[in-house]
Order: C-alpha cells, then structure tokens, then sequence
C-alpha cells in the first residue's frame, strides 16, 4: 500500500492537474470526477507561474489520465477489501473467546432461534403449558410439604415457613425479598382466661375473639339469631330490651365484626357467638377463633403501615368494638339457651335454630361475660417473588396467599399457599424453558396474620399505597379456593366479571368445564356473591382501588367450609369435602387463578370490563334516587334534586363507552396506544374511592363497594338529612371525577361525557 501511495503522489505532483471531486450520481453512487484546466481557464484565473505544458507532450499526458484513473480505482477497491476482511476477522476472533464471555455475548445478541423480550406466544399455547405444568400429584407434594400443624401469626414456625417460601422463591429465580412489619395482635391472658358466668354455671371457652373489648359486664341474656339488622329488628318488634343486653348469636351470615357493631348500636354490653348445630355439623364443644375489627390492618395504626420504631401518635382505628366479644362452644349456647326464659321465638322469624330444646328470646335472666385478652407486639413477614414483564414491566398482577391459621389451617392456609408456591414454579419454567413472555410483572405474595383481619397485606398496601396503587392491574386471593367440590362461588370487582365467565369457559376438570359445572345459563346469579368485609381481597378492592377477585371451589348446596376458624380445619375433613380428591381440586384451583393471571399479563389490551359497573352503578343510583324523592315529597327534605346525580351517572356511562369505543377504533398493535388505553380502563376502580373521607376513620373508601357514609348505599339508608344533603353532594362529585379520569384528554372532557 506505502508503494501505491508514493507512486500516486508522485503521479499526481508531476500531472497537469487542477482538481477533483466526488459527485453523487442519480443512482445514488459516487464517481470520481477529474476537470482539467484549459487554457481560457488558467489565464483567467490560475496561477502566474503555471506555465502549460508542450503540444508534443498532449497523447503521453492523456495516458498517465487514464493509469492515474486506474490507480484510484485499484486503490479505494484495496482499501475497501482489506477493511471488511479485518472486520470479519474481529467478528470471528469475538466468537471464539473463551467460555466465560459467553453470557456477555448471549445477552448482547440472542440466538435467532430464542424468542425475544416483545414476542406473544399464542394464548392456547400458554393454557397448554400451564395445565401440563399444574398436575394434581405437584399440587399433592407441596400440599405435605406446607402441612404444618402449627403456624400462628409472628410466631417461630410463621417465620420457618415464611423462610421456606422465600428460598423456594429464590430457586426459581424469582428475585424474592420480604417486607417486615411491627404489629400488635390481641391473644388470651394464659394467666385470666375468659370467662362466661349464667346462674351456677362457669365456663371458660378456649377459643376467642381478637380485638375485643375487655373487662367485665353483666346483663340480661338475649337470643338474637345472627345479629343482623332484621333480626334485632324482630326483637325490638317484639318489646324486648336489647340496650345494656348480652346478646347470644349464632355464626353465620355476617361477619363476627358486624355482629357485634350491630349489637353496639342497638346499646348491647356484650356479645356470646356460638355455632349452632343447624349450621355447623361437628361436635358441641368445637371452639370458634377470629376477629372483631371492623376494618383490616393493625387497628392501632389505622392508614399508615407498622414499621418499626415509627413515631406516630398513638390513635386507633374506629372499627374496634367498644363491648367485650366472646365465642362459646355449641354445648355452653345450649346450656345458656335452656334457662335463657322469655316469650318464644316465631316459627316465621328464622331464629329456629338446631339445638335440642324452645328457642325464647330471653331478656329476664342475667349473664355476666369476662374477656381478659392481652395485645402482643409480634413481627411478621410478607415474603415476596416476582416474574418481570418484558414490555410494561411496571404493571403488576398481584396473586397472594395468607400462611397463618389459629390452627392446622388446613384449607384456609396450606392450600393457598400451595396454589402460590405451584403456581410461581410453573409461571417462572414456562419463562425460563417455554419461551413465554409476559407483558406484565407477575408478584407473589405470602401473607401473615391474615388471621386478624389481613394484616400483613393491608400494612403493605398502607407502606406503598403512592407506589403501587395505580399499577396494580388486579389482586388475585387464593385464600379458600379449595372448600369442597362440584361447585364454584367467587367475588370480584365489576370489572373482572368478563374475565371471570371466559376463564369459567376455559377451565377444564375431568367433569368439564367450570362454566358447565355451573349450568352454562344464568352464572353470574349462580356464581358471584358480593364481597364482604372478611374477604382477604376486600382491602385491595375498597381500600386502595384495586380490581381483586376471589374464588372458592365448593361443595353442592352449601354456601362455605364449616372449618374455616376451628381446629378441625386439616386434611382429613377437606378430603371428606372434595371426595378425597384434594391434589386435583387444587390443581383445578390453580390452573384457574393461573389463566386469570396470565391473561391480564399476557394481552396488549387490559381484560378489564369498564362496562361492568353500568348495572351496579344504575341500582345504587335508583335506591337513592327513590329515597330522595320520598322524603322530598314527604317535607322532610328540601333544595336537594337527585338528578346532580343521575346526570354524573350518566357521564360516567359516556366514559365507559368512550373507551369501548376507542378500543374499537385503534391499532392495538400500536404499543403506545395501548399503554393510553390500558391507563384509562386502569383509572377507573382507583377514581372510585372517595377523595372527602379519612383512611382512618373510613378506610374503605370505595363509593360503590365500600362502607361508611359517603356511599351511595348509606346515602340511601340514612335518616340524617344534613348528612344527606352533604354526602350526596360529595358522592355525585365523585363520581364525576371518575367519568374524567375515564376521559382520555383534557380537551375531551365536556364533548365526550
């Protein structure tokens, strides 16, 4: 090349020549372009000391034109040669380094045949792998392995199984970490134990009541069927005096918590909870276990989650009872019942129960009720593992399970939990072997002292509420999912009800699908329960606007499993339930949280029905509407119109179909245009939750599915008229909020809803 080079410069000094250039031809390559001067040219404008050369000399100077030509074109062929060969021969060289740059070179550049980060592998495809993966006999192992026969919240074996999730976690690579919480719990004084004083007769239960108000109290003894409002209302009818009363309830219908905020209004002093016979077929002297704080959390740090050290004021929730609350054994109730006196209960009003012996309403006869509880500062850890999506990985579906059970906690904790463990097991091969790619991150959670009213989960909602409350997509619980079988109830958001009814379709047992189990026609009557406040999914719902879902297998004719909260929740009674079949059952479990999972991290669209609320919103807004109307027309309310809001019921409805509508007429290939759309349909359960109320005093903010004044269901029951007028006001104000926030852009908002 040095050769090349001096024989073209020298070439070049020695020619006749003025310049050259490179010119871009119309086809778009470069062509060397020689201009000689002439002699016009030169002595016009070239320089003084250029002389040309002698006419003699024109043919030998055309032929050093054309080698020097020829000289170029060999040379930038040359360059160009030599430079692409060195390239090769780096590339080469690269891809035979030693075997510890390997992984640098995979992760810079994935083989052809390696399924990249954006790639959707086909929906059949994913239930394939998924219902091959979740056998009945993986389920059988983790169910023996996470059978413990004691596992109370904070205490030592919580934490070995806490530990134990976490380092299965960590084997499949799930990145897993643990959230600590500092909580208080309420247990029974091993020194005081609780007491119930009737005539001669002392007992003192084993089993009781978390939360409860102590101390000491005496009453008259009331049977009050279940404690709900129909049923205080039979009593009131009948002229027995229920303030200053100790009501004896039989379990069931509602939750322990709104029996005895129930009884609190009507002035009772305590509360006896029994399980009767008629509704609970096990031995008279089962002890009941659970809790009476109406809300979910650590009462005593209602709104903000309990880390360690934090310094709060000392507050506590307004869903503590302010009355002792007591569980008692069937055989105490009847014991109580038999010498309870008072008028008979009416064969038409349901307070006949299943205990030998009349039913009376009592109301003559004093009981004294004694609760010594203590509160215990106990650690508990929610242990976590994700799968991370490859395109929105900052959108998570949340599935979660509680560990912790007064008891063996056979199907209210190892089941869940197994579910959870199988579940991430096959998600994470499918990632790592399949070639799945979920859009979205998968999280799943392991719950402690769910037992006391979800408290591990809610103090993580409360310590990341500004993190995580506009990101989670959907919270699924697994708590329960196995009751029996041949049957299915679930719970869930408006929004999920169309995910719900296609996965029913999709689900397959050896009896058919879930939707065939059900009868096909009519499911949503058949299968959907509202969701109470002891549903583990109920905080992520009206707590902090999370569409969440819940789901039981069951079996015929029965509404639960009678062992939830007893110590005869093991195996044994649950194989009974499901015919001795519990592997497969919870096999089906997790095949079905597992499609409902993946679905909603699988899809560009989000399977989120905001047409789902039309017909819920429409009933709560006709209850209000009537009662305004008659309380307008009776003069007991004036200046107050319904129409304010009837009309944001409208604009909500606008909004919904505004999205249907842009869903419709977009390119959903499009990824920013889903991410927009998904932010609308995402924007819709978390608008809910009312703005005007404190976290403290009504956590479950929910203005459709939550509790407190501010929903359109209180709105519709009060006798307050000023707190009508006010609560209306805000209501119909957030509800219009929430068509806004359905509205794409700001400039849209008055021509869209």
């Amino acid at each position: 090349m040095d050769r090349v080079r001096s024989a073209f410069n020298s070439m070049v000094k020695s020619e006749r020549y003025s310049r050259f250039t490179l010119q871009p031809a119309e086809d778009g390559e470069r062509h060397a372009e020689v201009k000689l001067s002439d002699d016009a040219e030169d002595s016009a404008g070239g320089s003084p000391s250029f002389r040309p050369p002698p006419r003699l000399q024109r043919r030998s100077t055309v032929c050093y034109l054309a080698l020097g030509t020829l000289l170029i074109f060999v040379t930038g062929y040359m360059l160009g040669y030599l430079s692409h060969r060195n390239t090769q021969a780096e590339q080469r060289a690269c891809g035979s380094e030693p075997e510890a740059d390997a992984g640098l070179e995979a992760t810079a550049a994935p083989a052809e045949d390696e399924p990249q980060p954006g790639a959707q592998m086909d929906w059949g495809d994913v239930t394939r792998l998924l219902t091959e993966k979740l056998t009945a006999q993986a389920l059988g192992k983790t169910l023996s392995d996470y059978d413990d026969p004691r596992r109370s919240a904070g205490s030592v074996e919580d934490t070995n199984l806490a530990n134990r999730i976490f380092d299965d976690f960590k084997k499949v690579e799930m990145n897993p970490w643990t959230d600590i919480h500092y909580v208080q719990l309420q247990t029974p004084d091993s020194l005081r134990p609780n007491r119930v004083s009737f005539g001669a007769d002392v007992f003192e239960p084993t089993g009781y009541l978390a939360y409860s108000a102590t101390g000491k109290v005496q009453g008259k003894l009331v049977y009050g069927n279940y404690g709900r409002p129909q049923d205080l209302e039979v009593l009131q009818n009948k002229k027995v005096a229920l303030r200053d009363s100790v009501l004896l309830l039989r379990a069931g219908q509602i939750s322990f918590a709104e029996q005895v905020d129930n009884a609190a209004t009507k002035g009772a002093a305590a509360v006896l909870i029994y399980p009767d016979a008629q509704d609970y077929k096990y031995l008279q002297d089962t002890a009941l276990y659970g809790h009476v704080h109406l809300g979910s959390g650590d009462p005593y740090t209602p709104g903000f989650p309990s880390f360690n050290h934090t310094q709060f004021p000392p507050t506590k929730s307004s869903g503590l009872p302010k009355i002792p609350a007591q569980t008692i054994t069937a055989k105490m109730a009847s014991a109580l019942l038999q010498g309870i006196g008072g008028p008979e209960s009416d064969a038409s009003s349901g307070f006949k129960g299943g205990l030998p012996g009349t039913y009376r309403l009592g109301g003559g006869e004093n009981v004294s009720v004694e609760v010594n509880n203590v509160l215990v500062n106990k650690e508990i850890h929610n242990v976590f593992g994700v799968i991370k999506g490859f395109v929105d990985p900052d959108e998570y579906v949340v599935l979660g399970a509680q560990r912790d059970a007064w008891g063996r906690g056979y199907a209210k904790a190892t089941v869940g939990t197994s579910v959870l463990i199988e579940l991430a097991k096959a998600v994470s091969e499918m990632v790592e072997k399949d070639g799945f790619r979920p859009r979205r991150s998968l999280v799943f959670a392991s719950w402690s002292a769910g037992e006391y009213g979800s408290v591990g989960a809610t103090e993580w909602l409360e310590a990341y509420m500004s993190s995580i409350d506009k990101r989670v997509v959907t919270y699924i619980s697994l708590d329960g999912v196995v009751m029996g079988r041949g049957s299915f109830v679930a719970s869930a958001s408006p929004l999920l009800y169309s995910l719900l009814e296609n996965t029913m379709k999709g689900v397959k047992s050896s009896e058919g699908s879930v939707y065939e189990m059900m009868g096909r026609s009519n499911w949503e009557a058949k299968t959907m329960r509202p969701m109470s406040i002891d549903d583990p999914a109920y905080p992520f719902l009206a707590f902090s606007g999370i569409p969440s879902v819940s789901f039981h297998f069951i079996s015929p004719n029965t509404e639960a499993y009678m062992y939830y909260g007893t110590d005869l929740d093991h195996m044994d009674h649950l194989g009974y339930q499901t015919n001795h079949r519990i592997g497969e059952t919870a096999a089906l479990a997790a095949r079905f949280a597992g499609q409902m999972a993946l679905r909603l991290v699988h899809d560009r669209l989000l399977r989120l029905d905001v047409s789902g609320y039309n017909a819920v919103l429409t009933k709560a807004v006709a209850q209000v509407y009537r009662r305004i109307n008659q309380l307008v027309q009776s003069g007991q309310l004036k200046g107050v119109n319904p129409t304010w809001l009837n009309r944001a019921r409208g604009s909500f409805q606008r909004a919904a179909s505004s999205i249907n509508r842009d869903v419709r007429n977009s390119n959903l290939d499009d990824k920013e245009v889903c991410r927009i759309l998904n932010g609308r349909i995402m924007n819709v359960e978390h608008a809910l939750l009312s703005p005007y109320v404190s976290p403290v005093e009504t956590p479950f903010r929910h203005l459709l599915l939550g509790r407190g004044p501010h929903t359109l269901a209180s709105i519709a029951e009060t006798t307050d008229m000023e707190q009508l007028h006010t609560q209306l006001a805000l209501a119909t104000w957030n509800l219009q909020g929430c068509a806004n926030a359905m509205v794409g852009n700001i400039w849209d908002l008055d021509q869209e809803i």
